[in-house]
């Protein structure tokens, strides 16, 4: 922010003219994306009425499907983001503490953990549900294996970047106290990486349970099969009631998510 601050009070040397190819680069850059993208506000527009008709058709919303259809589906998802997340942290702790630099034996190892976590993190979730689908056939245990794969990379990365940061100090002196290697994460990683982790995990449920809906419209079992059921059926007050429901999950968890993050802080 000081940086910031400094930068807006003081003009760069030469003069603010010198900003100028810098402008016209991220310009050219954006007009580039712009045309590559097509985007064109005259055909969102001439969309508008097709927006307004698929709002009105879904008015009001068919509350009574919530209580007869969806109650089973919506506790299903946050089964499969519950799963998905636990087993995530299973498949990330074991990892991170070799894909730190100051904990890891050898570069090469590191090196190695880490192009593997970001290739877990680069598999969308949908394209390994697809795999999972087809490995374990359809239902919640294909949403559940493509949660986790996605998540231990997300969170071996996150919790690894976690223990680069650390004070490392209590380290040095229990390693020239001859402490052994699991003594050293027990008593002094994990204490000053444990809020930092948990807000992670609890960030990442967040995540699961809006993606494990979307996942079922792929066959992964959860709210998101009746979402693009009641669509194809052209049942549009449904629709409207399995976006409410999602919509409740999703604010419920924040929720609890932040009460949780203030307790720790």
């Amino acid at each position: 922010m000081r940086t910031s601050l400094q930068f807006v009070a003081n003009p760069p040397r030469g003069g603010w003219w010198v900003l100028l190819p810098a402008i016209l680069a991220v310009y050219l850059i954006l007009a580039w994306a712009a045309e590559g993208a097509r985007l064109d506000l005259s055909e969102l527009i001439s969309g508008l009425p097709w927006i307004q008709d698929f709002i009105v058709r879904m008015l009001p919303p068919n509350l009574g499907y919530i209580t007869e259809r969806l109650v089973q589906p919506a506790i299903q998802t946050l089964q499969i983001a519950l799963w998905g997340t636990v087993l995530s942290v299973i498949l990330a702790v074991p990892v991170c503490f070799f894909a730190a630099k100051n904990l890891t034996p050898h570069p090469v190892v590191y090196h190695a953990l880490r192009q593997i976590l970001n290739v877990l993190r680069g598999i969308n979730e949908l394209i390994l549900a697809l795999i999972f689908v087809a490995a374990v056939g359809l239902g919640p245990f294909a949403g559940v294996l493509a949660l986790a794969l996605h998540g231990a990379g997300m969170m071996g990365k996150f919790f690894a970047e976690a223990i680069e940061e650390i004070d490392q100090g209590p380290l040095e002196a229990m390693r020239a106290s001859g402490c052994s290697n699991a003594q050293t994460i027990l008593f002094a990683v994990l204490p000053q990486v444990m809020p930092a982790w948990i807000g992670v995990v609890l960030y990442r449920l967040e995540c699961n349970i809006r993606i494990s809906a979307v996942l079922g419209m792929i066959g992964a079992g959860g709210i998101g099969f009746e979402l693009i059921t009641s669509m194809k059926m052209f049942e549009y007050e449904n629709t409207a009631a399995c976006i409410l429901v999602i919509l409740a999950l999703v604010f419920a968890t924040d929720i609890i998510s932040a009460r949780l993050r203030q307790m720790i802080r």
